[in-house]
């Protein structure tokens, strides 16, 4: 089943490898004798020595930093772009030793990452908000879906077409869901019976008349196998349009290793672009990680996500865009309800300097 929304590894550092053919030239050098000029690895280099074409000189070995990146659930295609970046490489290329821990019911990703236990860390937008009124200071630096596929299911005889409609119905919904409070006041859903969501299905299958609160990329799969007619009324489509999967880390990562950022960013976005077209050759290193997630249900979820991470402003301005209108209307939407208590400038949220230039 899928996640419960909630406002809420040891890495080893690699040996140092000493080139083979470092040693080699070093050999060579030895082996000239008296009658040649010592050449030290260390010194400065001689005029004779500037001569050297560039494809003779030795590049000196990129540091490897071990970094680790907080999932927002356990491991899945939601988070494909991040195993294809590690499966391929392009962390490693990136200039990091990079762990992949996976997130649960009750992990806080903010919290880890604030406290300086991992680099970077994977959150709803509104969680970012909320983070920062609660005085953790996080920045969102990229997202991996331009909407969030979280939906409300409902059984497709029980007379619902939209979200007015859900007066009179029991609703299995964490009761911290930030778009259920934004959905009672817009809707005036003074009727609907809020009902505690526990992460099962069996309770709404069992009650034709009963929501559930769920995603489009996992839910509708189970159904689909246990012969259930359903309906999905997409968050988004509320007019709740939050981002979804939001890489961030700290204002103190940014303003001490930005290099380090723009290295994470530019290595994640490059392997969701991998796995859009490449998905099935990276799920089973994402089973691996959550074996009770089958293949057939991966390929599906990787299907439907797609238009959620490359579509909306993703499809002209590149994967992993946010923008200052999008951040602003939902810190407004918080403000209203009462989860936020006031507006900071929205620019301390959310930065898009360390997204790859087209």
């Amino acid at each position: 089943m899928k996640r419960i929304q909630c406002t809420n590894v040891l890495v080893a550092k690699r040996p140092m490898v000493v080139s083979l053919s470092l040693v080699m030239i070093s050999s060579m050098l030895a082996a000239c004798g008296s009658s040649s000029t010592s050449v030290s690895t260390t010194a400065a280099p001689s005029a004779a020595a500037a001569s050297v074409s560039p494809a003779a000189t030795l590049a000196a070995p990129k540091a490897v930093v071990p970094s680790t990146l907080v999932l927002n659930w356990f491991a899945e295609p939601e988070h494909g772009g991040n195993f294809a970046a590690l499966a391929k490489g392009y962390y490693k290329d990136a200039g990091f030793d990079m762990t992949l821990m996976p997130g649960g019911p009750s992990v806080s990703s903010t919290q880890i990452v604030a406290s300086g236990k991992a680099q970077f860390g994977m959150a709803n937008g509104d969680d970012i908000l909320v983070a920062r009124q609660e005085g953790i200071p996080v920045v969102a630096i990229a997202t991996s879906m331009q909407k969030s596929p979280q939906a409300l299911f409902y059984h497709k005889d029980s007379g619902i077409k939209d979200f007015s409609d859900l007066n009179g119905h029991k609703v299995y919904v964490a009761s911290t869901a930030s778009f259920w409070q934004f959905m009672k006041k817009k809707y005036k859903l003074d009727t609907a019976q809020e009902m505690k969501y526990t992460g099962q299905l069996v309770n709404f299958v069992s009650d034709k008349n009963a929501l559930t609160q769920g995603y489009v990329t996992s839910e509708p799969f189970t159904l689909e196998q246990q012969k259930v007619e359903f309906g999905t009324l997409l968050n988004a489509d509320s007019g709740y349009n939050i981002y979804a999967g939001v890489y961030f880390t700290t204002e103190k990562m940014i303003a001490e290793h930005p290099d380090q950022v723009q290295a994470f960013v530019e290595a994640t976005v490059k392997g969701w672009d991998y796995y859009k077209d490449h998905s099935e050759e990276i799920n089973p290193s994402i089973k691996e990680k959550n074996p009770d997630m089958g293949l057939d249900m991966m390929k599906f979820s990787a299907a439907k996500e797609m238009d959620f991470v490359f579509g909306g402003d993703a499809a002209t301005k590149g994967t992993g865009i946010m923008t200052k209108e999008r951040w602003e209307e939902v810190q407004k939407q918080l403000v209203d309800v009462g989860i936020l208590k006031s507006a900071e400038s929205i620019d301390k949220v959310f930065t898009t300097q360390f997204m790859p230039k087209k």
